[in-house]
């Protein structure tokens, strides 16, 4: 991975105290703490890593005892909540030694003078649990794995229809999240799921399908968009499953748009800066052979001249008209060798500079102007002479998929609460909120979505850490307060973990 410098001043930035200004809406420390028209004794949280606790790429121990479901928990036990249970990890790295793509977390190290995250070694294999767990938030799920058989069952690793962190604790092989959920009788449940359905396409830089109109998961791939009537009828599933037990009170929230997470923002689109020998020498070798052939075929705003200062990444986009063929007769035609205008006319058939409508992914950094294998120069530096591949931008029209997506799980999510009268949790709104130039304050320090700065991302830059778990406990509280008229407390947390410095 690539150095990602983080200055002293930033740090001191996210450190300090900017004001006596709090996001707490009610004092509640002389309030009287009841559970209204609720009953918490029984409290099971359903969800994927973000209900689970994961964090810095990894799911270890005290991230989990840092899950907002846990800090939830442990402010309904002041009214009447029963004990709260997790599948606690056996280490405080994560991943897992006998299971391949499994890492340890994320740590910033000082690299080369510059802090960087680095991912850990695991220590720990695979382990199986006994017991009930309150926590069923598993990394990596889907809103229909949550009532899939099977996906506990560790025959089915290999094949990619089972989860490694729910065969860890599942009842069974045969097994459901649902079933599990069930079998507890709650009185009470939460439910924040359908991030995977999109997240897993935008973080592969788009390199899936979007399946909208596909009603059968079971011939998706795992980087596909889930059909929005598919993450609607599974949701649905669970609320009659819970309902099927006596859980007819709970909070659900909806999904926050995943292209405003830092993984998506801290890239800029513009990321090439050049000094005045190298842009013009650019100019004259790349821009300048190919935009007046590319102006020529009508598509002359493909590519940018360069100047002075920052300059935007070249990539690939499989959307455009592929001009492979046109580009190596002109090349050829006006006397170029065949091999080197195939090279060209192949490389460049689809190649345009970014905009700032296109989203660069945090794990393109280690990427950039690095040299591609066998490609000779100048045409081999990634994003400034070789474009970018697919994997590596959310383009414009791939970011547009994902919003529309978006948009129709958070539509039926909503007339889901409504519909079964549960506390509804506007996650997306309070993603905006953070995503502002002035974020969010509790008690003097400020909340924010910048990346390690900000206080809310984990390293990874799609997880929370521990006080940006707590901001959303928070919503959740409120949400299940204004609902069951329960005066449950906001927890503070500025009392919970951020990035953690050497």
């Amino acid at each position: 991975m690539k150095k990602i410098i983080i200055s002293s001043l930033a740090v001191v930035s996210l450190l300090s105290v900017t004001s006596c200004k709090t996001d707490f809406e009610t004092d509640m420390s002389k309030i009287q703490v009841t559970s209204g028209e609720a009953d918490f004794s029984k409290y099971v949280a359903l969800g994927n890593s973000l209900t689970s606790g994961y964090r810095d790429g990894a799911l270890y121990a005290d991230g989990q005892r840092e899950s907002y479901p846990a800090m939830i928990a442990g402010q309904m036990q002041r009214a009447g909540g029963g004990t709260f249970t997790q599948p606690l990890v056996p280490d405080n790295i994560g991943g897992f030694t006998n299971v391949p793509g499994f890492r340890g977390k994320l740590t910033l190290q000082v690299v080369n003078g510059a802090l960087t995250p680095v991912y850990s070694t695991a220590v720990s294999a695979l382990d199986r649990l006994t017991g009930t767990y309150n926590n069923m938030g598993v990394p990596g799920a889907k809103s229909f794995h949550l009532v899939a058989n099977g996906y506990g069952n560790m025959a089915g690793l290999a094949g990619g229809t089972a989860n490694p962190y729910f065969v860890r604790f599942a009842s069974s092989a045969t097994t459901s999240v649902l079933d599990d959920a069930k079998a507890q009788n709650p009185t009470f449940f939460s439910l924040w799921i359908g991030n995977n359905d999109v997240l897993s396409y935008a973080t592969s830089g788009g390199v899936g399908t979007n399946q909208t109109g596909n009603t059968n998961p079971s011939t998706y791939s795992s980087n596909d968009i889930t059909d929005p009537n598919v993450l609607a009828g599974s949701i649905r599933t669970v609320l009659e499953g819970m309902r099927s037990v006596g859980a007819t009170k709970g909070v659900i929230a909806n999904i926050p748009n995943v292209t405003s997470i830092p993984f998506f923002t801290t890239i800029p689109y513009n990321a090439v800066p050049l000094n005045e020998v190298y842009a013009a020498t650019l100019n004259a070798q790349l821009v300048g052979r190919l935009k007046p052939i590319l102006t020529a075929l009508g598509q002359g705003d493909r590519l940018k001249t360069l100047v002075v200062g920052q300059n935007p990444l070249l990539i690939k986009d499989e959307t455009l008209t592929n001009l492979s063929a046109q580009i190596t007769a002109v090349l050829t035609s006006n006397g170029v060798p065949a091999a080197l205008a195939s090279f060209i006319g192949t490389t460049y058939g689809q190649a345009r500079h970014a905009t700032s409508e296109d989203l660069i992914l945090l794990s393109t950094k280690s990427v950039i102007n690095t040299d591609v294998t066998g490609v000779p120069a100048p045409f081999n530096k990634q994003g400034i002479t070789y474009p970018l591949e697919d994997k590596y931008v959310l383009t414009k029209s791939e970011v547009r998929e994902i919003q529309i997506a978006t948009d129709a799980y958070n539509t039926s999510i909503r007339a889901l609460a409504e519909t079964y009268g549960l506390a509804f949790v506007d996650a997306n709104a309070k993603m905006i909120e953070l995503g502002r130039s002035s974020g969010i304050q509790y008690n003097g320090v400020t909340y924010s979505t910048a990346f390690v700065t900000g206080g809310s991302f984990s390293l990874d830059g799609v997880h929370l850490t521990g006080r940006g778990y707590a901001v959303i406990a928070n919503e959740f509280i409120k949400a299940i307060n204004a609902k069951y008229k329960s005066t449950l407390p906001q927890v503070n947390p500025n009392n919970y973990s951020g990035i953690k410095f050497p």
